[in-house]
């Protein structure tokens, strides 16, 4: 049986590790079955790399991890519906499912802007879960922005 709960709880503290930094606080995990083999949040303020999404950074880790670029049979929860970027490195790192909190309404390109796991011709296909620790995900994002935007006016 699956717990998308308890891994989402743990993409929830990398983003948490995110905000600590003042970057947007998105995290995610790759799962390889029960076994937990990447972990990551945003990053690139900190790392000076406008790739360093919480998406590439766990992928990153994963493959790390395991030894491969190809993370057959993972599963990748993100707390925020990735970008076109993610979704490409999602794809080429063969990640079986992406399970996601948050919609990403500006710049989402699994089920808001875009349907990017969809196109005809790629070669591998990727499942979709939305909606998991959407409430708590949305929050943390919200209250990050919030913050940032009074910070601002001080």
């Amino acid at each position: 049986m699956e717990n998308h709960d308890k891994w989402m709880r743990l993409a929830l503290g990398q983003a948490r590790r995110g905000g600590e930094l003042n970057e947007v606080p998105v995290g995610a995990v790759v799962v390889q079955g029960q076994r937990l083999v990447g972990v990551g949040f945003n990053r690139p303020i900190s790392g000076q790399d406008p790739t360093a999404h919480a998406e590439i950074e766990a992928l990153r880790d994963a493959a790390r991890t395991l030894g491969n670029y190809r993370l057959v049979d993972c599963d990748l929860y993100v707390t925020l519906e990735p970008c076109g970027m993610c979704v490409g490195a999602i794809v080429h790192a063969r990640i079986r499912r992406v399970i996601y909190g948050a919609l990403e309404p500006k710049s989402g390109a699994c089920c808001s802007q875009q349907q990017g796991f969809e196109h005809p011709w790629l070669n591998h296909r990727v499942g979709v879960i939305g909606g998991v620790l959407a409430l708590p995900a949305g929050e943390m994002l919200s209250n990050f922005f919030k913050r940032r935007r009074q910070e601002a006016k001080q």
